[in-house]
């Protein structure tokens, strides 16, 4: 059975927004999944295109009705994934990426279980995380724990996904990706398992 819903999930740094990018440049069939969000519309951004904009209030309004498979608040400001939007999806027969987090990969899998397929970018260590997180010399050394603290959360999930990529070497780990994802989108079953890259 094709898999529709492609979802990634990975800590910070461990090269899910590469691989997510590098599918999408390859599949231009797929496309990337649009997210609702409270924040104020940005020059250049369409309604619909880039995100559904909504107020706080439609937003609650949203959750209650349980209209969101999955949301959560950053920075204040409200984000998450429209059900109307991925069951109008998969009736066109889209192929769509998500890149959302581990909570947000489960939520999805279990709203649409035969059309999902999840996958988890791992880093090959923690140390090697860590050192790529530093190399990126964008956050404070606080802000760094803070992410290798949820890091180890989300690597504790793993064995819930379909299939985890050890990102250890990052060509390995795109040619990986790409197969597993081509044989979703024409059906063939995909192993289940550990794909070290």
């Amino acid at each position: 059975m094709k898999k529709h819903l492609i979802v990634l999930s990975a800590p910070s740094g461990a090269g899910k927004t590469t691989v997510a990018r590098h599918l999408l440049a390859t599949f231009p069939e797929m496309r990337f999944s649009v997210s609702a969000t409270t924040r104020a519309i940005r020059d250049g951004e369409v309604d619909g295109r880039d995100y559904v904009f909504l107020s706080r209030d439609e937003f609650r309004a949203a959750i209650s009705r349980g209209d969101l498979i999955e949301y959560e608040e950053i920075f204040g400001n409200y984000y998450g994934t429209m059900r109307s939007q991925v069951r109008a999806g998969i009736e066109r027969g889209d192929f769509v990426i998500f890149d959302v987090d581990v909570k947000g990969a489960l939520s999805l899998r279990s709203a649409f279980p035969d059309d999902t397929l999840l996958i988890f970018v791992a880093p090959p260590s923690m140390d090697v995380l860590e050192r790529r997180l530093r190399d990126r010399h964008t956050e404070t050394d606080a802000q760094i724990a803070q992410r290798l603290a949820r890091a180890e959360m989300e690597m504790a999930h793993r064995e819930a996904f379909d299939v985890v990529l050890v990102n250890d070497d990052l060509q390995r780990t795109l040619d990986a990706a790409e197969r597993i994802v081509r044989e979703a989108m024409m059906g063939s079953p995909t192993q289940p398992g550990l794909f070290e890259a």
